[in-house]
């Protein structure tokens, strides 16, 4: 069955294993983080659009955290919501709808990496080059970092696909609950050497680079805040620093712990959850976090709930 060519294009996909009993609270729990998910970011972007005071640099930039995370959750999650109900013999998907899935979590991981290090220079910009953050920092130049990381990270994974798509397939059963790189090119009986170079080469690339460039960019706000006697510079930069690094920890935990579970045979179902987190935790946790802890936003989203209360009052009034 494994080798035969007949309706190589309909791949079965196994999904997330869930007894009958839970399968009800999990598809809820499910649509109820989606739809936090959605409300949460969309709303963020809503509000920085429409509030003039808030189109400066950073909340620019967390514009395009929210729009890739709620890209993220969308390539993954109404998928797993699909196949809740759907016996696991019966799970099937197009391979174009594969490819297609593939492409979008890979780039949503790939522009979330690029994102946060222009959000990381950017804060080096602010704290490190205060007086010259207004000129360096233009709007036109974030927007040209913005579409730097999203073109560098859609290049990257498409070479990638590529790679994959040329090969011809002998297999149609993919494991993982959504489809990615490997499992596709699993698929295939070919020589695969290319792809898994390629794929490691990008990998270490990315992580490396975002490591490093972070690393690297938080060591000089270090120095600086240790160098300088002002409170209120070291103030700002524990407050934005810290936002942005609670970020990025939070990401790389979502990224490692499926690739350290998968290692182990006997934690598979686990690290079928574990890797959708990526695409789950960063876009509920990310607006909370820039939400609460920027004095900016947060006293916007509680000017909005205050006036929604007071015109609420005068209504029944």
């Amino acid at each position: 069955m494994e080798n035969q060519t007949f309706n190589a294009d309909i791949i079965f996909i196994e999904g997330l294993k869930v007894s009958p009993q839970a399968t009800i609270p999990a598809f809820v729990l499910l649509l109820l983080i989606y739809i936090f998910i959605m409300v949460s970011n969309i709303g963020l972007v809503v509000l920085i659009s429409m509030e003039r005071s808030l189109h400066e640099p950073m909340y620019l930039l967390f514009c395009n955290m929210s729009i890739n995370d709620v890209f993220g959750a969308t390539c993954i999650i109404p998928r797993l919501l699909s196949d809740a109900f759907t016996p696991i013999t019966e799970r099937y998907i197009h391979y174009i709808d594969c490819v297609v899935q593939a492409f979008s979590s890979h780039f949503h991981a790939g522009t979330s990496h690029a994102v946060l290090m222009v959000m990381a220079y950017d804060r080096y910009v602010a704290i490190c080059n205060p007086l010259r953050y207004a000129t360096v920092m233009t709007n036109r130049m974030v927007v040209k970092l913005s579409a730097g990381a999203w073109v560098a990270a859609f290049l990257a994974v498409a070479i990638l696909l590529s790679l994959t798509i040329r090969l011809t397939r002998c297999r149609r059963f993919i494991i993982n609950p959504f489809c990615d790189n490997a499992s596709l090119f699993k698929l295939s009986c070919q020589n695969i050497l290319i792809n898994h170079i390629y794929g490691l080469g990008s990998a270490v690339v990315i992580l490396g680079s975002s490591l490093g460039g972070i690393t690297i960019t938080y060591l000089r706000v270090a120095m600086v805040c240790l160098s300088s006697k002002s409170k209120v510079l070291n103030s700002r930069a524990l407050q934005t620093c810290a936002t942005h690094l609670t970020v990025y920890i939070i990401m790389l935990v979502a990224s490692f712990t499926p690739m350290i579970i998968h290692r182990n045979p006997q934690w598979a179902d686990s690290g079928k959850v574990s890797s959708v987190m990526f695409h789950v935790v960063p876009p509920v946790l990310n607006p909370l976090i820039y939400g609460l802890q920027c004095k900016e936003l947060r006293h916007k989203i509680f000017g909005l709930f205050y006036k929604n209360k007071v015109m609420d009052a005068k209504t029944v009034m």
